[in-house]
């Protein structure tokens, strides 16, 4: 199996991106033109290389067809993202994401079979707009977004149980973890039986879209 991810792009966006996966555990390829963003780099990824990316030959050289993912993030050159987009699918790379600078740049992205584009300042904006609108809202579900997660802490549920509550049907939730109010743990896939405390916290599974405010 392939575990190596290339970042196309070494600005701010795709270093951190990369040296995060890198303290995650993965090994990760950097690929920068300028000699700069190079040398920031060699410290905190696996392997990094100058190389212009929009030279297809260039690509293949410092093995991109191996990888599992790439992202690409070259700053606002739709032209030059769009172009290494094309090369990455036609290398076959299972995974190929690239960072988008607006909404027509993204629609013209998934035409040419990128797998996820990505608008950073879009997705932080939505998700600070949901936390003022959704409380306890932490996250929006990577598998689809009209999912989201919340966190929820136990009042008005005190002294019941999950099997009672059937908060599934009666409010389209579902409960993924618990953590008790003595605890500093949280517990997955918690026991339907297990009689809710005041106190409790729970983390749930919602459809984003919904209005509903949920009273735990």
């Amino acid at each position: 199996m392939k575990h190596e991810i290339a970042v196309i792009g070494l600005g701010k966006f795709g270093l951190y991106f990369a040296s995060t996966l890198v303290d995650l555990g993965f090994t990760v390829i950097g690929i920068d033109n300028r000699q700069t963003r190079v040398q920031m780099a060699k410290d905190q990824l696996n392997k990094v290389y100058r190389a212009d990316a929009t030279n297809k030959e260039a690509l293949e050289q410092v093995g991109l067809a191996e990888v599992s993912h790439v992202l690409i993030s070259v700053g606002d050159s739709l032209a030059a993202s769009s172009m290494i987009a094309m090369y990455a699918k036609e290398m076959e790379i299972p995974r190929v994401w690239v960072k988008a600078v607006s909404a027509d740049h993204q629609r013209l992205l998934y035409k040419l079979g990128v797998d996820e584009v990505i608008i950073p300042e879009q997705m932080a904006a939505v998700q600070l707009a949901s936390k003022v609108a959704i409380p306890g809202f932490l996250q929006y579900a990577t598998f689809d977004p009209e999912v989201s997660f919340q966190e929820l802490t136990i009042d008005k549920w005190a002294g019941k149980s999950l099997r009672t509550l059937d908060l599934t049907r009666k409010h389209q939730i579902q409960v993924i973890s618990v953590k008790r109010g003595d605890s500093d743990a949280f517990e997955y896939t918690p026991d339907p039986d297990y009689v809710f405390q005041p106190g409790d916290t729970i983390i749930v599974l919602r459809n984003t879209n919904t209005s509903d405010r949920i009273k735990s």
